[in-house]
């Protein structure tokens, strides 16, 4: 996609980033990318970015389903300014650590001007359209934030209402005010009915892409209760993804003492744990049409997951009754988004894309505007993939996955 680049944003020091700094000026290098790499040319679809839905909360939860949840949000967010945009959710912003102490502050608000916005949403729309325009994206997959940590609620039936709401007012709201943004809904996965329901609902939308799994929940994908919502994505052609999220509660994180301990592990061990139990209970074989994404998670932790399991199987292939192959061959099939890509060593890094057969499973994904975030120049920086490879993992792949067309 080809961006005339606003002659009136400069490229900033990175000490001069705040809460309020505009994105296209955050943004400006990339355009150095786009120019260097010929990205211009390129079909560039970000498969992972975000918008803070907290934001614009009060308008979500009037889509509530049900009146008394809608009553008692309201009463929170009249009588309790503290709650006035995290009525009835479970995040916890005592613990809000990604700006690294005000080092890295934009994540903490997106304070930037937004003239002529009239709502929530279409301030959304407005600062995703600023950071497509800014990296020359040419589709951009938009979840919400804190809503990936919804299960892990206290009180499921309100996560379910929760999820419901937010993905009535995205689909209403956001998705027409630009067409360049698509969605992968959440499921509400405490609850498998509701999962078919959402499905029914919402699939046949415009924008609506695929379906999510928000990974940081104490529940087993494998579940027999599960298997129908399985086969009616299938049915419908539609991919089903596991979006990884923080936690530094569970019985792991919760031994550490750093937040950057947490960071690395809680992003990954959630979904080792649902690949573990997607691969060893057969899911692939009993869906092999389902396309299934794993998202923000990185890739380091994938040579491991193909070695240890493909170690354990072949010694106990009868715990593993369904599966035909080793567990590796089925984790090769599956897709994957790329950020955040662990480039620490070029050797094991290349070694990783080899083993998923990254130029065919590997998609970009940005992440913005989240502190860790990564330009489309970083996939095409790499030196072990070939063009046609960088083109398939920018784009190519995502077109064929989400049946973008065109």
């Amino acid at each position: 996609m080809t961006i005339t680049p606003d002659p009136a944003v400069r490229r900033l020091p990175t000490q001069e980033i705040t809460t309020t700094t505009d994105t296209r000026e955050i943004l400006a290098n990339a355009r150095r990318d786009t120019e260097r790499y010929g990205l211009d040319d390129y079909f560039i679809v970000d498969v992972d970015s975000h918008h803070v839905e907290l934001d614009s909360w009060p308008e979500i939860l009037q889509y509530l389903d049900s009146p008394v949840l809608r009553d008692s949000a309201n009463q929170m967010m009249r009588n309790w300014p503290n709650a006035a945009r995290l009525a009835l959710h479970n995040h916890s912003p005592g613990l809000t650590m990604q700006d690294v102490s005000g080092r890295i502050p934009h994540q903490a608000s997106l304070g930037e001007e937004t003239p002529g916005t009239t709502s929530g949403a279409d301030r959304d729309a407005t600062l995703v359209r600023r950071a497509m325009d800014a990296m020359s994206i040419d589709v951009q997959v938009v979840f919400p934030q804190p809503m990936l940590e919804t299960g892990l609620h206290p009180q499921p039936e309100v996560a379910t209402a929760l999820l419901q709401a937010y993905n009535r007012w995205f689909t209403a709201e956001v998705l027409p005010r630009e067409p360049r943004i698509r969605t992968m809904l959440g499921l509400p996965f405490e609850n498998p009915d509701a999962c078919l329901e959402t499905i029914e609902e919402f699939a046949d939308t415009p924008g609506v892409i695929g379906f999510l799994v928000t990974s940081q929940r104490h529940a087993g994908v494998h579940r027999n209760a599960y298997m129908p919502v399985y086969r009616e994505l299938e049915r419908r052609g539609l991919p089903i993804g596991f979006h990884a999220g923080p936690n530094q509660a569970d019985t792991m994180t919760s031994t550490m003492n750093r937040f950057l301990s947490a960071h690395a592990m809680s992003f990954v061990t959630c979904n080792m744990t649902h690949m573990t139990n997607w691969v060893v209970n057969g899911i692939p074989e009993r869906f092999p049409g389902l396309k299934t994404i794993w998202i923000e998670s990185g890739l380091a932790w994938l040579p491991f997951m193909m070695q240890r399991l493909d170690h354990e199987y072949s010694m106990r292939q009868s715990d593993a009754p369904l599966l035909t192959r080793p567990p590796s061959h089925y984790i090769r099939e599956m897709y994957y988004t790329s950020q955040p890509m662990e480039w620490t060593d070029d050797k094991l890094l290349a070694a990783t894309l080899e083993a998923i057969d990254a130029e065919n499973t590997l998609m970009y994904s940005s992440d913005w505007p989240h502190w860790d975030f990564d330009v489309p120049g970083r996939i095409a920086a790499l030196p072990f993939v070939s063009e046609h490879g960088k083109r398939n993992i920018l784009g190519e792949t995502a077109r064929k996955v989400f049946s973008l067309g065109g």
